[in-house]
């Protein structure tokens, strides 16, 4: 029976809107031009099936071309908007996030993790951090970010195996913690601890802390962090003087999002 109901749903699956999906994902800021047979290699397309979501998408808008090669539309937002609409993101960002970083004097984010990264949903800045700067829309890996600690914490332990099977784990600055054992351990004493801390470890200058965002069933959702350059505040001050205030905001912003349903781990699915 388990096969059967798993046939009769693999029926009701869109195979050619996926592969769909797949091209568009293939652009990326280092590959924003591509052509036919990048777009099929990248995506693991034949490149028949590749040409005809390409045609597809520049009729439907998403996808214009540029001599050989093809590029995304500005149309392609929209897929993200109507995310971002769905969990009312703007009311989040004006009511907690700009308050959270007019208080600090720093920057303020939410992220929900996709696969091995996080993905940047709301932010406010008071000021530039760095060169290094993120925006709605932005992707990190999650191993060397306090907002990815925390959302790896809020993992099953066989979601976290996944995890640490598939992220490349590279060092980032020579304060980078590589070694997936104490990478491990970080993620369990965060979770014990309810919240993780990271100083140069993204990039050098780059301190924050985060602290989990919870649904109504009490399941990790989100992240949520305050971030500031280490040359003017230590890891141990920043926890000292913003956790407290985080896990207020955290509260707060749970309990907005307690009617929201698109919110979620997709590395879970």
């Amino acid at each position: 029976m388990p096969a059967k109901r798993s046939a009769a749903a693999r029926r009701e699956v869109m195979g050619g809107l996926a592969k769909g999906l797949e091209v568009i994902r293939a652009f990326t800021r280092e590959h924003a031009t591509l052509t036919l047979s990048e777009v099929a290699e990248v995506a693991g397309l034949p490149a028949a099936t590749a040409r005809r979501c390409l045609h597809t998408l520049e009729d439907l808008g998403y996808v214009k071309r540029s001599g050989r090669a093809f590029v995304l539309r500005p149309k392609v937002l929209e897929l993200g908007a109507a995310y971002l609409e769905s969990m009312n993101i703007e009311a989040l960002t004006k009511n907690y996030l700009e308050d959270l970083a007019s208080q600090t004097g720093d920057s303020a984010a939410l992220t929900v993790l996709d696969d091995t990264e996080i993905v940047y949903v709301a932010r406010a800045s008071v000021r530039t951090l760095l060169r290094l700067e993120a925006h709605v829309g932005s992707r990190l890996p999650a191993y060397p970010t306090s907002m990815g600690r925390v959302l790896l914490a809020g993992l099953s332990p066989e979601h976290l195996t996944r995890y640490f099977s598939r992220a490349k784990i590279v060092p980032l600055t020579d304060r980078t913690v590589t070694d997936p054992a104490k990478l491990r351990r970080l993620v369990d004493e965060c979770r014990a601890e309810g919240y993780s801390a990271v100083e140069d470890e993204l990039a050098y200058g780059v301190v924050a802390v985060a602290v989990p965002v919870f649904d109504q069933a009490g399941t990790v959702v989100a992240a949520l962090n305050s971030s500031g350059h280490s040359k003017r505040i230590s890891r141990a001050k920043l926890v000292r003087e913003r956790l407290k205030m985080l896990q207020d905001v955290s509260r707060r912003i749970s309990a907005e999002l307690r009617g929201v349903s698109g919110l979620s781990l997709s590395a879970q699915r």
